[in-house]
């Protein structure tokens, strides 16, 4: 059953998935790509809200170099329904753009907050998780998030840890204690064996207001930003009071900008719902369907004497010869070759292409 007309979905779909290069680039990134199914990420983003939250009322926020590939993945969607950056300013000022759309809509929207490229293997467990913390935020108008029950010492991810819910939160539902931005491999064991952390999933629930009464107490200066754009919400000028406002924002997220700083009461829902940010190839490698030597094939491969691989080859033959451990992503104009722990690493390459201002390659 579909929830009350105040909800919205918040898709955010700006990032570069620079963890996936060379297959993201900035003309086709990773929530475009049908990287662990028929859909691309972002198409079962918001499949995966059917039923839920209506597509009239969900939301894709991306940037203007992007909208013109993201925008085609979504047919169906109104144009509309399109909230469009003019650069890329990080996740708090995504969702403070968002929330003044929606404010405008509708002044106590509640506005459900996802990341465009996540895998969610229980779509039912997702929604009645979603639904949880929508009836939170309707009792105790509050900040909500969703915590991922941690399997191994992830150093890739933010942790929460909580604190045991009060007599007035449903199960599964826990006080956030703290943020915790990625460890180290030695923190990472110390919050896996604590029990008290949770990996940071990235989603979020709240009323489209309370998100922005929080930015204007701890970020005044985007908050001013975002106000002088919502000034101009829905008149001529729009366009370019957006441009030029939008641009003087600082980039920072919406955990280091809020989430960690607020005094304001934060829950946390267990999302245990078979979750993964495919954040980068190791993540993929993890969750892929291995063959006889553990390894992934997709493409034209061959491997002999070859253990516990990656090997991404479509329409080019590669051969891998005794080697275990590896990572290799050919595509027609780069070619990454890497041991597979070294796979978070790949970001690296892509930073040192842009100091380099190699932009063929990105």
């Amino acid at each position: 059953m579909p929830l009350k007309p105040n909800i919205y979905a918040i898709i955010m779909a700006g990032g570069m998935g620079t963890r996936f290069w060379p297959l993201s680039r900035r003309r086709r990134p990773k929530q475009v790509l049908a990287i662990n199914g028929p859909n691309s990420m972002l198409q079962d983003t918001v499949s995966r809200l059917d039923g839920l939250i209506p597509l009239e009322r969900t939301y894709v926020v991306s940037n203007a170099q992007q909208m013109r590939i993201i925008a085609p993945q979504l047919p169906e969607m109104d144009e509309a329904n399109f909230i469009l950056e003019p650069v890329p300013r990080n996740t708090a000022a995504c969702i403070g753009l968002a929330a003044i759309h929606v404010r405008r809509i509708d002044p106590g929207g509640i506005m459900v907050v996802l990341p465009a490229d996540h895998l969610i293997k229980n779509i039912t467990t997702f929604q009645n998780i979603v639904r949880t913390g929508i009836n939170v935020v309707e009792k105790h108008d509050a900040l909500v998030t969703i915590g991922i029950p941690p399997t191994r010492p992830e150093t890739a991810y933010g942790y929460i840890q909580f604190e045991e819910p009060g007599d007035d939160l449903p199960d599964g539902v826990y006080r956030v204690k703290t943020f915790a931005e990625k460890p180290t491999t030695e923190t990472a064991r110390l919050f896996l064996d604590s029990g008290d952390f949770f990996w940071n999933s990235g989603i979020f629930i709240w009323r489209a207001s309370k998100i922005l009464a929080e930015l204007d107490d701890c970020l005044p200066e985007l908050y001013a930003q975002l106000q002088k754009i919502e000034e101009a919400l829905e008149k001529d000028e729009y366009p370019g009071v957006l441009s030029n406002y939008y641009k003087r924002i600082r980039p920072i997220s919406i955990d280091y900008g809020v989430m960690e700083i607020t005094n304001s009461p934060i829950y946390m829902l267990t999302g245990d719902f078979g979750w993964s940010d495919v954040g980068s190839w190791d993540e993929l490698f993890r969750i892929s369907v291995k063959g006889q030597d553990d390894s992934v094939h997709i493409g034209e491969t061959v491997a002999i004497d070859a253990q516990h691989n990656y090997i991404y080859s479509p329409g080019k033959l590669t051969a891998v010869l005794g080697m275990d451990n590896i990572l290799v992503v050919n595509t027609p104009s780069a070619t990454l070759i890497c041991p597979l722990d070294r796979a978070q690493d790949v970001k690296e390459i892509v930073e040192k292409l842009q100091k380099e201002k190699r932009t063929r390659y990105l």
